[in-house]
């Protein structure tokens, strides 16, 4: 199969099946690019962390970065379009009809039944995340291998934000949050 039309069709199945926005897709992300041999999985996880520093939502951000390594300039336009288009016809569709089904019980159901699902997926992608980065656990076969400058970051950052918060009864900013992690990433790691 041609790449363009591999990549479109990879990322139009992610973006018809996925619920819940760019944080859930990234188990089926993951699970597409892992099979296809796009890209390692210490290189996923380097990209998430880029793709949340840069503006844009993170599906699309890691669609055209992905199309762009199979395909580029052409593979980062399919696959931001192929993971776009289901959403957009979604929308488009549920906006036509929206106001006259949300009243039925039936409708309002299985919109409270997806959001579960969507947040299990977010919380296992977080989890997941923790448990490589932070343990060096990529599989149910791999050793435990603690990053400590990892942790070291995790727990500064978690510092700043929870000292931020109790002291201002508001939350800070996340870009000043990446801010800092990648001033402490940058210390940590380069010594």
């Amino acid at each position: 199969m041609h790449i363009y039309l591999q990549l479109f069709l990879t990322f139009l199945k992610i973006g018809a099946v996925t619920f819940g926005g760019g944080y859930a897709m990234i188990p089926l992300v993951k699970e597409a690019v892992l099979q296809n041999g796009w890209l390692t999985e210490e290189m996923f996880l380097n990209f998430i962390a880029v793709a949340e520093s840069t503006p844009g939502p993170i599906a699309i951000n890691m669609a055209t970065f992905i199309g762009s390594t199979q395909g580029g300039l052409i593979g980062s336009i399919i696959a931001t379009f192929g993971v776009v288009l289901p959403s957009f016809l979604i929308i488009l569709f549920i906006v036509a009809i929206m106001n006259s089904l949300i009243k039925y019980k039936g409708v309002q159901a299985v919109l409270r039944g997806i959001r579960p699902v969507a947040l299990g997926l977010i919380c296992a992608t977080g989890l997941t995340m923790v448990l490589s980065v932070l343990f060096g656990i990529e599989n149910l076969t791999s050793s435990i291998t603690v990053e400590f400058r990892g942790i070291i970051v995790f727990a500064i950052v978690a510092v700043i934000y929870l000292a931020y918060y109790f002291k201002k009864k508001k939350f800070i900013s996340p870009i000043l949050l990446i801010v800092i992690s990648a001033g402490l990433g940058m210390i940590l790691y380069s010594v």
